[in-house]
Order: structure tokens, then sequence, then C-alpha cells
């Protein structure tokens, strides 16, 4: 039996495809049309898992959606009368979609799928507790989910039992952890929807300050993790932006203006949303244990992203495992619905040992073979070196070791946010230089961003102090007291962003301001290749430590294909490209040409 689920019409449209309840494929709609978070039908997504599996639509049993219009419908109504006659702007935008397009979810997915079979519709919230639980190593386990919202409810406590999952708790809207969030990363300067990271990442450079004002003026958060939202504040009900004079003037002053000077206060006030958002996972953590007495703890939704939270959720509570969807945000939904369908909707057996789980280390995407690259470098008239399958791992890890920055372009596609050794740019963990280098001459995005790293699964407790397996990145842990260097007297003394250059560890480039990483361990059963290389430069080097960051630039999604590779190789300052067995180095290639004039082109966000 085939079951396609679909997430759309929000943000991060996916498609997963399972085939009697294994995972087959899954990928973002943004990777095909290369317009970040993309939200429009994922006709690509789809074509990709209907290829992948050798199927036509008419081979598809049931289509699952990620949510339920008609519900959603019923909330943005309800708000926007609430909040009338203001609000009449984000009203008179937001509707003309919903007629035209969501209120007829199935007849539009019928119609753009050619599809005739039947379709499900689980809750937004289910579909999330279903890409936790299901795909999870355990056989039973606590489930939180955590997002801005999704019809009503913005976060629910659930419970996973062999087949079926279900809901206990749920805080509903307007009262949104996610949302809470996203107003200060909206008020510090950033993107709602794809710029939170950033939030997390600025976080320790900053002092909580203003942590004691948000938890007595924002949010009444209690013990047990519930919590309301003083909305007097916020904007999000009824207007375009996030915040209002109130939340501006409680702060002192307007949101930062995008890509001006980060200032200490910027950065004290991401430190302080970020101690509040953990203290509320912890807490809502705590009570899931609880009241489920679960051994084990799965998560998805958009907050489950904030790895920061993650890691302190795995030390702190007295779970023994947490398990964290790959792609937590709305792309997992799509998996998440069609998972529902498979054991809850259809009451299929399922098999789990709580060791391994089924998400196949999320290399769900496309892959390409070295036929197919070396037509593609041909046609381009690119000059490359062919390696063989022995050869290659050595010859990268040299370069690896000579601070060379490595595009690395291999198997199947990464599902979810994170590069995880398929479409990833490699580079020098040990070098004090390789962060501002890879950020500014790379990546072209802010100084501040930390690199995460790959390490050896065996190796990474000599590295980390993390008590579990990390493989989908999602777990911050500190360097290990031992792997750190002594600050001098005068750098102790720096504060805010003068921290960056200061070398922290015998791995610098991936020990952020507070000495926490954002850790991927490395199996080889899941990446061989990956390992092998990573293994031959620990081999020589004496270091299972890597420095890994996705394929992409600034503004642009991960590569997908050849071409993506190709091009964002072409317009960074990358020294290698490795495509399957071909390698290219930059000095060997010949110019774009004028024609294309990529830096006017690129966006900001």
């Amino acid at each position: 039996m085939h079951i396609l689920g679909i997430s759309a019409f929000y943000h991060d449209s996916a498609a997963a495809l399972v085939k009697d309840g294994e995972v087959i494929a899954a990928a973002q709609e943004e990777r095909f049309t290369r317009k970040k978070h993309d939200q429009s039908f994922p006709v690509n997504a789809v074509g990709y898992c209907l290829k992948e599996a050798g199927l036509k639509i008419s081979d598809i049993d049931y289509v699952a959606f990620y949510d339920k219009p008609f519900i959603k419908f019923e909330r943005i109504l309800e708000t926007y009368l609430a909040y009338a006659p203001s609000g009449i702007g984000s009203f008179i935008k937001a509707i003309p979609l919903w007629i035209k397009k969501k209120l007829w979810m199935k007849d539009l997915i019928k119609k753009e799928l050619g599809y005739n079979g039947p379709m499900i519709f689980p809750e937004h919230h289910e579909s999330h507790a279903a890409s936790a639980f299901f795909p999870s190593p355990y056989k039973e386990a606590a489930i939180l989910t955590m997002d801005g919202v999704g019809e009503w409810t913005t976060a629910s406590l659930g419970l996973g039992e062999a087949n079926a999952i279900s809901i206990k708790a749920e805080i509903k809207f307007p009262h949104s952890l996610g949302l809470l969030y996203s107003a200060f990363t909206y008020y510090t300067g950033f993107k709602v929807n794809s710029g939170e990271y950033k939030v997390m990442g600025l976080a320790p450079y900053g002092k909580p300050v203003y942590k004691d004002l948000i938890m007595r003026e924002l949010i009444d958060l209690k013990d047990d993790g519930s919590f309301k939202l003083n909305m007097k504040y916020f904007n999000y009900c009824a207007g375009l932006t996030m915040t209002n004079e109130k939340f501006h003037k409680l702060f002192g002053g307007p949101p930062r203006r995008p890509e001006s000077r980060l200032t200490q206060r910027d950065m004290d006030l991401a430190s302080s949303i970020q101690s509040v958002t953990e203290e509320a996972m912890l807490r809502m953590a705590r009570h899931a244990h609880k009241v489920t007495g679960k051994r084990y703890l799965t998560l998805a939704g958009g907050v489950a992203l904030n790895c920061v939270g993650n890691g302190r959720i795995l030390r702190e509570t007295p779970f023994e495992g947490v398990w964290v969807q790959p792609a937590s945000g709305d792309a997992g939904a799509a998996l998440g619905a069609a998972l529902f369908t498979w054991y809850q909707y259809l009451g299929n057996k399922r098999m789990a040992d709580d060791v391994n789980d089924f998400q196949k280390a999320s290399l769900l995407g496309t892959s390409y073979k070295n036929a197919d690259i070396e037509g593609f470098l041909r046609e381009k008239g690119a000059h490359y070196t062919r390696l063989s399958d022995g050869e290659l791992p050595e010859a990268v890890a040299d370069l690896i070791a000579q601070e060379k920055v490595i595009g690395w372009f291999e198997g199947r596609m990464e599902f979810g946010p994170r590069a995880l050794g398929s479409r990833s740019i490699l580079g020098d963990a040990r070098s004090p230089r390789m962060q501002e280098t890879m950020n500014l001459k790379i990546k072209f995005r802010e100084s501040f961003r930390p690199f995460a790293p790959s390490v050896l699964e065996e190796k990474a407790a000599d590295y980390f102090d993390l008590s579990a397996k990390s493989p989908y990145m999602l777990l911050v842990a500190p360097v290990k007291e031992a792997r750190r260097r002594q600050a001098s007297s005068g750098e102790e003394k720096l504060f805010g962003i003068d921290k960056l250059n200061v070398v922290r560890s015998e791995i610098p480039a991936i020990t952020h301001v507070d000495h926490s990483a954002r850790v991927q361990t490395v199996a080889r059963k899941w990446n061989e290749r990956f390992y092998d290389m990573m293994k031959k430069f620990n081999e020589k080097y004496g270091c299972p430590v890597i420095i890994n960051t996705s394929f992409n630039v600034r503004g642009e999604p991960i590569v997908e294909s050849p071409a993506d590779a190709y091009m964002c190789f072409m317009r960074t300052n990358m020294d290698y490209l490795i495509m399957g067995n071909c390698l290219l180095e930059k000095t060997k290639q010949k110019p774009l040409g004028k024609d294309i004039d990529w830096l006017k082109e690129f966006e900001l966000d």
C-alpha cells in the first residue's frame, strides 16, 4: 500500500511517500523551485517521490494532507472578528487565497495530482505528533509538539504506544511559544519563519537581562509548562507585524532595521528569549514525564528545531532518551500525515526496538549517478578529476587538513533543514580562521553564526558532553572541558561580538562562545563515504571532528542537483567541489561569464 503525504500553503511545503509503513522518499518543494521556504503546492516534490518509487499517481492508495483547512479558516475568521475593525488590512490580504484555494483543498489536491482516491486530513498537531513518534525507535513514548500555530493548537502533549498516538493536552492560539520566539525574531531584525535560528545563534553573545521582564509582562508560565501570553503587546492576531508600540516601549525602542549593525541590546534580547524558551521547554518536558511515566520523549514542531533547548531536555529531565523529528517543521508534517494514515487510520502493526529509528538517517531525497554528474560537467566544459572509491576519502581529508573549503555532494539529499553529509560544505574544525572565512566568503552570512561539527559516532564522547547519539544535528552539547583552552584575562573581559575570534578549544571553528556545539554523530551504516572520509581524516591528522554546514548560500535553499551544486561552487570562494567521484578545483575552472550577474540577484533574508 502506498500513501502520499503532503504539506502546503503556509511554509516549507513538502511531500513524503510511505510504502507498507516504510518511508521511501521525502523532500521539500524549495529544493526544486530554488525558492527558500516555498509554500506552493509541492508538485515537484510529489513528482520526485513517485519517480523514486517507480509509481504513477494511480498507484497511490491514500493521500494525506497535514492539517484541516476548514478548522484553520474558522480560527482565522474568529480571530479577525474578535479584533475588528483593526486588522482589516491583514484580513483583506489573507482572505482571497482562502476563498480561491485553501478552502477547496480536497478538490485542489485532486486537480493538481490527477488523483481520485481517498484522502485523509489529520489535525496539524496530530501530523506533528505522528512525525515525532512513528519514525522514532521507541515502542512507547511521551510526545511534545510545539510550533507557531496549526488550526487552533500551538503546543500539545501526547502519548505514543505501539501503533497509536493520542493527544492528552493542548495550548491554543493566540498563546504560542513559537509565535513568542518569532516576535523577538522580528524585533531583533530577522525574518520570521526563517531567522529564528539566527536568534538562537546570537543568544550566547548576550546576557538574559530581559528575562525577568519577559516573564513578568509577556508570558505567565506555569510549573507544568502551560502558559498564557499578554496579548496587549502583540500584533500578530490582526496585524501584519508581530509586535506593537506597547512592546516597543516596554523594550526601549523600535525593532532593529534588517541588515543594520547588531548591538549588545539585540544580543541581550536574543539571550533573554532563548532562556525563556528553554525554561518553557524544560517545564513541558518534566510535566510530560510526570503525567505519562514514559522513559522516552519524542519532539516535533518548529520549536523542536531549538537544539539548545533539546540538549537541555536530554541532560536535565528524567527522560532516558529523546528523539527529535529531523524535519520538525511543516515539511515533516507531510511525513507525519502519511504515517498517521498507515498506523492510526488503518491500524497497521508497528515494530520498534527502542534502539533503531525508521527515518533512514533522513537521507530520503534525490540522488545522482556518476554518469549523470559527468555528463553535466562535460556539458559545462568543467575541469575535473575522476577519483576511485579508494582514493576519494584520503584526497578530501588531505584537502580539509590544508584548510581548503570543500563542497560535498554525495548520495541522497537530506529531508529537513540540516545538511547531514550529503549536501554539505566541509572545513577544518581545528582552524581558528575557518568560522569567519566560511561565514563571509562562502555562505555570505553574518559573522556571528556558529558552524556545526560532524564527529565520528564512536569518538563523540571524547570531544563532547553528549550521552546520546545525535545523527540529525538537533542536540547542542558542551565541548568537553579537557578540549577547551583557558581564556586570557584580556579575553575574559570581552563582551558581545568581540568574543567571536577568541580561540576556545582544540576545535575552535565549531566551538560557540559559550563552549557549545550543535553536534552530528556520524555512523558508517547510513553514510559510508562521509564516514570513511572522516575516519581517514582522523587517522592521518588525529581529529575525528570536521565542520559540516549546509551546501547553500544565504537566501537560497540547500542544493538539490549537480547544476545547483556547481553554480553555488562557482559563485563563492569555495576551493574544491566533490560530486560523486568527480573532484573540481576552483582555480582550474572557466569563469561563469558576464551574463550571470549573481550578486545583483542575491536576496538577503
